[in-house]
């Protein structure tokens, strides 16, 4: 995604790539290329060269890059890696210096939201979900719905995949042929990163689950949408969910808006939206991440605006659950796209203080240093995990959501 960004971005009327950053210098090389440009190798954070046009640079520094008086003209910075600790690290910095920040990281964006768009309002700056990924699209989607006078009933998202029993060894030929990490590509086989990306939206829409994880039902086709889900049952509440399978006419998202005004829906039939009694959906067949970055970049820069503002409602978090039988004393290695949780998205209020959020599972170092989560008691498989029964070290994340917590 990093790479797609500078792509896309090096394509877009009016912006510019300033800088590409990763630890591995053979990612950093994909970017410039991508950007079709020249790359300069930024050796000292402190004294950077003066860029030439036609010139990118390339930093591995990302931290000391970001928070160094080095003279480098930043609008906005893009946070693609699956991180949550240092990509929290790297938005603060970022904020600090002036620059509106683009979350392609839901990870990041769920986990510290609150926290960076306290700090964003302070510098004068926006921090905003990127508009490409399914909850950003599903915003968007939203503010044109409730527009035309719809009340929002389910915000969903299409899931071509489920495992939530997922894990590594399974996962590691997909992610090689794809180009991702085995933990990215478990995230995405169990669900979990699925349900953070609802908890966004919903955190956004102010809508919650009818159950933690959702419904889920399989779909061969988008418009089944209105007879698998029992609309009537939420009331006044609206919800976030998913569909399982590949459905015509394809992947992407979907929203069903109530409208009950007769000559409105005499018009919705005319334009061929597909409804049952007073429920309406509208869909789009796909989401193209990288491709409508540079929408959330521009309206955070032109209108001060996020496309989605995170924790604008405090409501849902994603909850961790043994993925497979555990004994006391397991060592976390990965809260998110690890082999022993799977997150489930919750209405806070019905998860309770004991509910353990697994964005704040994210371990810190390497090897037998490496600062882990550590669980004190057996659980069982699909048991949710609690609070009180993990040591949770002293590491940068969890010094961050504290200060989170005490806003």
């Amino acid at each position: 995604m990093g790479t797609g960004v500078a792509l896309q971005i090096s394509r877009a009327p009016g912006m510019e790539v300033v800088f590409v950053s990763d630890i591995s210098d053979e990612a950093r090389q994909r970017g410039v290329q991508a950007t079709g440009q020249t790359g300069v190798l930024v050796a000292d954070v402190g004294q950077v060269p003066e860029r030439r046009e036609g010139e990118v640079y390339m930093v591995a520094d990302t931290l000391g890059f970001l928070q160094a008086d080095n003279g480098v003209a930043i609008d906005a910075v893009v946070e693609c890696t699956n991180t949550i600790s240092i990509a929290g690290e790297f938005c603060r910095a970022a904020i600090a210096r002036g620059a509106h920040v683009v979350l392609m990281n839901a990870e990041v964006d769920l986990a510290l939201g609150r926290l960076l768009v306290h700090e964003a309002r302070q510098q004068g700056v926006v921090v905003t979900s990127d508009a490409g990924d399914q909850h950003g699209v599903l915003a968007t989607m939203i503010d044109e719905i409730e527009l035309w006078g719809f009340r929002i009933v389910q915000a969903g998202n299409m899931k071509g995949f489920l495992n939530r029993y997922g894990n590594a060894a399974e996962a590691r030929v997909w992610a090689e042929k794809q180009r991702l990490s085995v933990v990215q590509t478990v995230s995405y086989t169990d669900g979990t990163k699925m349900n953070i990306e609802q908890a966004l939206i919903g955190n956004y829409c102010g809508l919650i689950p009818t159950q933690p994880g959702m419904e889920g039902p399989q779909v061969a086709d988008i418009r089944d949408v209105l007879q698998a889900f029992d609309f009537d049952q939420y009331g006044a509440q609206g919800r976030v969910d998913y569909t399982v399978g590949v459905p015509w006419p394809g992947g992407g998202v979907y929203v069903v808006g109530y409208c009950e005004d007769e000559l409105q829906k005499f018009y919705l039939n005319y334009y061929k939206v597909s409804s049952k009694g007073n429920y309406h959906l509208f869909f789009r067949p796909y989401h193209l991440c990288h491709l409508e970055t540079p929408r959330a970049v521009a309206q955070a820069y032109f209108d001060g605006r996020a496309v989605i503002e995170p924790a604008r409602h405090w409501i849902n978090d994603v909850f961790a659950y043994a993925k497979r039988d555990l004994a006391a004393g397991t060592r976390i290695e990965h809260g998110i796209g690890g082999d022993e949780f799977y997150g489930l998205v919750d209405s806070i209020a019905h998860a309770g203080p004991e509910g353990v959020p697994v964005c704040a599972l994210e371990s810190e170092g390497h090897g037998a240093e490496a600062k882990v989560a550590i669980l004190g008691r057996a659980y069982a498989k699909d048991e949710p995990i609690r609070l009180s029964d993990l040591t949770i070290p002293d590491s940068a994340l969890a010094r961050m959501l504290a200060e989170q917590a005490a806003l």
